[in-house]
């Protein structure tokens, strides 16, 4: 089936008694045990509205399993946990999400893990792995850069030495990439950001086989980080607009990164689908579209005037929504690194993150072009 299709019906649980078409929200946080298969549990994410949009979820990604978190670094750091531990090395992009670098920079030592962060060439992440390396954590397109990497490479020689690969998918979303068809063994989401689609909740998610995920189900039951009922259902509701959502916003995305990267007071546009950008044909290779996501920096100017130019682009933490969105990573989703560590891996003061929304395309294009006169 299409993703479209999938995103609507996908994992739905019908109400036998009363025959509506839409999961119904189980609030019980109590069920009964006796004559039953399996003791339902919230913690243990395998309530009715978990397992619902879990299924919706597998589907959507060509996984076997899925699971719901309370947030995304909650399904990275689960899916990290369950794989490595004291002894253990892990190797990862440097280019990764911020939360994730401060994972592993801050708490990794705590553990007994070694880390080794590389550029996102797949040379580069072959490179430092060592005997002891037990994971490979990889993002694609990458935050806030948009770099892309080479994932079937990685993949394949990580298979071949029994590495386990973990991809942050959330940029590409499954309506564009689907890691799982490309040799990964772990997807992981912030549902927070496109899943979600709308602003309003915080989730994560993660996608493998039954194999890969038992320990990361076990570590999970065991940490909590479960998902409430209520939010279950908000996610797969959705969810089920996914495709729609993301086709018009990856439209708008690169018509707008065209835009910007004509515009004399623009210096770089950093987006997959632009040509000349290195990694475009990787992109080409293993993307059906080249998502919502872009950055740009300013050429010889402070970010805060022109954001404060901007009349229906919003500055505003995270990503994924119906609106644009722009903020500027150095001070939002990087802020936990230093200085010299966002200017080693490219992040400067003056590179701005847009979260492309579905909004008309020529209405953004006037406001970004007035708010950069």
């Amino acid at each position: 089936m299409n993703h479209r299709t999938i995103a609507v019906h996908g994992g739905t649980l019908r109400d036998r008694a009363t025959g509506g078409i839409n999961t119904p929200i189980y609030t019980s946080s109590a069920y009964a045990y006796m004559d039953r298969e399996e003791n339902l549990y919230p913690r243990y994410s395998n309530t009715p509205n978990q397992r619902a949009v879990e299924g919706k979820i597998a589907a959507l990604e060509h996984g076997q399993t899925a699971l719901v978190f309370s947030s995304g670094m909650g399904a990275m750091s689960c899916s990290i946990l369950a794989h490595a531990g004291a002894g253990d090395h892990v190797v990862m992009l440097d280019a990764l999400y911020g939360g994730t670098h401060h994972f592993a920079t801050e708490w990794f030592a705590h553990f007994g893990i070694e880390c080794t962060f590389t550029k996102t060439r797949a040379e580069d992440v072959i490179e430092g792995v060592t005997p002891a390396t037990r994971v490979i954590v990889i993002e694609s397109p990458t935050n806030p850069l948009l770099e892309v990497v080479d994932i079937r490479k990685i993949a394949e020689f990580a298979r071949g030495k029994g590495i386990t690969t973990i991809i942050d998918n959330t940029f590409a979303t499954p309506v564009n990439q689907t890691p799982l068809d490309l040799g990964i063994d772990v997807v992981v989401h912030s549902g927070t950001k496109y899943l979600g689609g709308h602003s309003d909740m915080c989730c994560g998610a993660v996608v493998s086989s039954k194999e890969k995920m038992e320990k990361i189900i076990s570590l999970a039951r065991v940490l909590g980080p479960c998902l409430d009922p209520r939010l279950c259902y908000l996610l797969e509701r959705s969810m089920k607009t996914l495709g729609l959502r993301v086709r018009a916003q990856t439209e708008n995305a690169l018509a707008l990164a065209r835009f910007l990267s004509e515009h004399p007071a623009v210096d770089r546009v950093f987006y997959p689908g632009l040509e000349t950008v290195p990694g475009h044909e990787i992109a080409k290779n293993q993307m059906s579209g080249f998502g919502a996501m872009l950055s740009f920096e300013l050429r010889d100017r402070d970010p805060d005037p022109f954001l404060r130019k901007l009349k229906i682009i919003a500055p505003a933490i995270s990503l994924g929504g119906l609106e644009t969105t722009v903020c500027a990573p150095c001070v939002t989703s990087h802020a936990k690194m230093t200085k010299a560590e966002r200017e080693r891996i490219g992040v400067r003061d003056s590179l701005l993150r847009l979260s492309v929304g579905s909004e008309d395309m020529e209405d953004l294009v006037e406001d970004l072009g007035r708010a950069l006169e």
